[in-house]
């Protein structure tokens, strides 16, 4: 359960951060400490509590999986492109 509200605030946080996410493509400092603390916030969220430190790591561990996929697969992100 806690699993899948953890997907949902990271694809949250990815759909809702594109000039944030084009930042990090382009390597520019800041960019992965801003998107993980989105997505964490994303997650508390949903689960309507703090995240224990093993799903504070599955957040980061999907955040960074989402990313490099989207690095792979394009130069820039839009989410209206079909970007993921």
């Amino acid at each position: 359960m806690s699993s899948e509200l953890l997907q949902e605030g990271v694809s949250l946080t990815i759909e809702s951060n594109p000039i944030l996410i084009n930042r990090w493509l382009a390597d520019e400092r800041g960019s992965w400490g801003a998107l993980a603390g989105k997505a964490v916030i994303a997650c508390r969220q949903r689960l309507g509590r703090k995240l224990t430190d093993a799903e504070r790591r599955e957040v980061w561990d999907l955040l960074w999986s989402r990313l490099t996929h989207i690095k792979a697969s394009q130069k820039d992100y839009s989410p209206l492109a079909g970007g993921e």
